[in-house]
Parts: structure tokens; C-alpha cells; sequence
């Protein structure tokens, strides 16, 4: 990354998904609740698959992006140590109509929410790749489409992972909890990243700008879950609140060692099976 000696502020476009969490750290942004040093935002929100998409081709100055997903534009992109979605424990799920085993998944054509999601790499990871079909939905369609009968199996992301019962289906696996059991850390779902041609004095400057939000956040959490239920979907206060607290924590301020180590441990296996291209270090900026 080249050093610049002046920054040319201006408005930077934003990529996030309509989600609590994403909304819950980006309150006091969206709100102009902190001092942004000159810079404007531009909020995009589209689902996390889309913003992958977005990403390979650099469309957005800083955007939310899968693990899965940031080997392929690493080049265009530095992850930013704040503003990650750790699965400490608990993760995307795998849910069916009637009550089945992990084993019973092979070979079943299973919902997911996209190919560059971290939760579908998860899943081949926990099936074998190839081991099973797939067909891409959106995320917040998966549910019903189960429900309905459309397919063996759906792969359950963002507030799916708490509403699931509520259309009486079954938690076949929590890949987080799978995560957690075979390698003893949490599952790094998602990111930030800030586009590098930016330069490293923006790049440095905006990332704390960036974690100045996610902390406002943290310090003012009953109205920034009061903004984040406006994302909500088929969730009331109480449970949006939990699943805020599940991915904007601790992790979400900074990734520390471990995350770091995660995320290193969740590409190299990912490479090993052919659905990453290997990378020899994984810059985190901030």
C-alpha cells in the first residue's frame, strides 16, 4: 500500500445489509452523531451477497463483505480491524421441515443464501464439498421456501438464526457451534473493508471513524437498538436486542489475535478444498 501525502475528503459510498447488526453499528452515522473529520458517508444496503458481487468489481469505497468472499478482492480491498460478525459459539443454522441428523444431508439440496457467503463455505467445510446441492435464494426467503416444501433444506443467516421456529421448522446444525467444537475459535462470518486506492492516511482516518460509530453505538445501546428494529424483520425489541448482542461485540471493536487467527484457519481450510484461492498473509488494517 503507497503512503499519500494529502487527502482529498469526500463522499464515500457505504455498502451494508439491511440487518440489525449492520444498522445497530452504523447508527451514529447515519444519524451524524460523531465528528466524521470532513468525510460524508453514502449508505448502499443490500444484501451480503450483492455486496460481494460489488466488491469483485470495486464499485464501493468501504463495504460489509463475507470472509468467505474478501480473497477474491484483496486486491482491490484491506479488511479494517473493527466491524466484524463473530460466531462465538453459534452461527448461520441448517433447518428442515421434519427432524434430521447432519449424516442425513448428504446428497439433499439444501437453500443457501449465496455461493460467496461465509456460511455456504462453512457448510462445505461440515459436508464436503460436493456432498450436496445447492440452489441460491435470497436470505430472507429461505425460511418459507422450506416451509413450503421447496427444498430438502435451507441455510439460515442473519435474524433467521432466532425466527426459525417460528415456521415450526428444525435446527439440523449451528455451524458456529460446529466451528467452534473443531477448531476451538469463533466463525468469521463477515467484514469491513475499505477500498486501498483510498491511501493509507483515509484508510487509517476513515477505519477510526468507522470503530467511533460501532463504539457510540455500544455506549448508547437502547437508542441504537431503537434504530436498528427499523431492520427488523418479524422480530420486537427483545429479540432484536439479542441479536445484536450476538455479532456487535467485542469482535466487532477489534478482532484481536484470535479473530486474526480465525480468520487465517477459516481461508486455509477454505483453500484446501478449492473454494478460496490461498493467500499467503491477510492484511488487517487499524
Amino acid at each position: 500500500m503507497q503512503e499519500t501525502t494529502t487527502t482529498q475528503k469526500r463522499a464515500l459510498t457505504l455498502g451494508h445489509s439491511p440487518d440489525p447488526d449492520d444498522a445497530f453499528m452504523f447508527y451514529a452515522l447515519a444519524k451524524n452523531l460523531i465528528d466524521t473529520e470532513g468525510w460524508s458517508f453514502e449508505h448502499v444496503l443490500q444484501d451480503i451477497q450483492t455486496l460481494n458481487e460489488r466488491a469483485k468489481l470495486g464499485e464501493l469505497d468501504i463495504t460489509a463483505i463475507s470472509i468467505h468472499a474478501y480473497p477474491f478482492v484483496s486486491d482491490r480491498y484491506v479488511l479494517t480491524a473493527c466491524g466484524s460478525s463473530m460466531g462465538d459459539g453459534y452461527g448461520p443454522l441448517v433447518v428442515t421441515r421434519e427432524p434430521m441428523i447432519v449424516e442425513e444431508l448428504a446428497g439433499k439440496t439444501i437453500l443457501v443464501p449465496g455461493e460467496m457467503t461465509t456460511a455456504f463455505l462453512a457448510l462445505n467445510l461440515l459436508l464436503g464439498r460436493g456432498n450436496f446441492k445447492h440452489r441460491v435464494v435470497m436470505f430472507d426467503e429461505i425460511l418459507q421456501a422450506v416451509a413450503n416444501g421447496d427444498a430438502d433444506a435451507g441455510l439460515i443467516i442473519h435474524e433467521g438464526q432466532l425466527t426459525y421456529r417460528n415456521q415450526q421448522l428444525h435446527n439440523v446444525v449451528d455451524l458456529g457451534a460446529w466451528w467452534m467444537k473443531e477448531t476451538d475459535l469463533p466463525l468469521p462470518l463477515g467484514g469491513n473493508c475499505i477500498r486501498r486506492d483510498l491511501g493509507e492516511e483515509a484508510i487509517r482516518d476513515v477505519t477510526r471513524i468507522l470503530k467511533n460509530s460501532i463504539e457510540f453505538s455500544l455506549a448508547n445501546r437502547e437508542a441504537a437498538v431503537a434504530y436498528a428494529l427499523e431492520y427488523a424483520r418479524d422480530m420486537e425489541h427483545d429479540l432484536a436486542d439479542r441479536f445484536v448482542g450476538m455479532y456487535v461485540n467485542k469482535w466487532t471493536i477489534d478482532y484481536g489475535e484470535r479473530g486474526r487467527r480465525a480468520v487465517r484457519e477459516l481461508l486455509n481450510r477454505g483453500a484446501r478444498i478449492g473454494m478460496v484461492p490461498e493467500m499467503a498473509d491477510i492484511e488487517i488494517v487499524g
